[in-house]
């Protein structure tokens, strides 16, 4: 049997060939870990053009029709996840590749959010830092969540899983989204709110839609204008669901209380970006998704797929 080459993208953790069985298939692939992320298409490219099985981890890198039509040997693509927006999959279908996904055993990206919303009103991360410093005792007054109100911007598996972990805290949970009717809020137990309404009357927003053409923007400036002066803004969905420059003009004016954003339109985040000079920001590099648990999950199952694969079976989880 001819060796195939596969390239494991964005392990950012070089934990990839610790958490899977990857000597299973050490008689059929060479395997190659790309540990940082690539500075352009066209680098991607270059590094990639000899690969016939490639491992992509989320939206890290994008797969259009023009990176595919400079990838002559790739056979088939394995993405973490059961969708990427990133990937171009009718670009994928004609070129004959073949793309499979990975499951999660489940969604760790819930309890990042509250965790945000909790360093965004009890300052730990920030408190803690200060006392490793050795700097004075206590500076800052936290702000206590039990009794406001939190608005959940889309109701699916992620943001019905948000509304439990925040009634537990003692939160009132409110929700919108485009198709969101008030029967579905009151089969979770949230209230509906329309997205004036949320915007208006939340203490903290946090959002939890997924990445498409449509929702592309969906929080604007009118939306950051309605919020109250002690509100904050959680994102750990997508960036671009987010309006960047808007958020960006609302933190700086100190329109609303702070924001945590956990991902953002252009990752890695730019090392020059304006959101890094913030204080009312606290910032994540897409932790998400990114637990021990769950990329042991994706390598193990991208295994299986290439196991299959090169078996002549069909992908056990397919998506093109």
């Amino acid at each position: 049997m001819t060796r195939l080459r596969c390239a494991i993208l964005d392990d950012y953790f070089n934990i990839a060939l610790d958490v899977a069985d990857w000597p299973k298939l050490s008689d059929r692939i060479d395997v190659t870990v790309f540990s940082h992320p690539f500075a352009s298409e066209q680098a991607a490219a270059a590094a990639l053009a000899d690969f016939d099985i490639v491992c992509a981890m989320r939206e890290r890198t994008a797969f259009p029709k023009s990176l595919f039509d400079k990838l002559p040997k790739l056979k088939l693509l394995l993405t973490s996840g059961m969708r990427n927006a990133s990937i171009d999959m009718e670009a994928a279908k004609a070129r004959g590749i073949a793309v499979g996904g990975t499951q999660y055993s489940r969604d760790p990206t819930a309890p990042l959010a509250m965790g945000l919303i909790l360093e965004l009103t009890r300052g730990i991360g920030r408190e803690n830092a200060r006392m490793h410093a050795g700097e004075p005792w206590q500076t800052f007054a936290g702000v206590e969540i039990e009794g406001l109100t939190l608005g959940i911007v889309g109701l699916g598996k992620l943001g019905s899983k948000m509304a439990g972990i925040a009634k537990a805290f003692g939160m009132n949970v409110i929700a919108w989204s485009p198709n969101l009717t008030p029967e579905k809020c009151k089969d979770a137990g949230v209230g509906y709110a329309t997205k004036e309404e949320l915007f208006a009357r939340a203490d903290i927003v946090t959002i939890h839609v997924v990445l498409s053409e449509r929702s592309r923007g969906l929080v604007g400036r009118a939306d950051l204008a309605r919020m109250k002066p002690t509100a904050f803004l959680v994102n750990t969905a997508r960036g671009p669901i987010v309006d960047e420059q808007a958020l960006l003009e609302t933190l700086q004016k100190r329109k609303i209380a702070g924001a945590g954003i956990d991902v953002y339109s252009v990752e890695p985040l730019p090392v020059d970006h304006p959101f890094r000079k913030l204080d009312n920001l606290v910032l994540t590099p897409h932790l998400g998704y990114a637990t021990e648990d769950g990329l042991r999950i994706h390598y193990g199952q991208m295994v299986e797929a290439i196991d299959a694969f090169t078996r002549g079976s069909e992908l056990p989880r397919k998506l093109a």
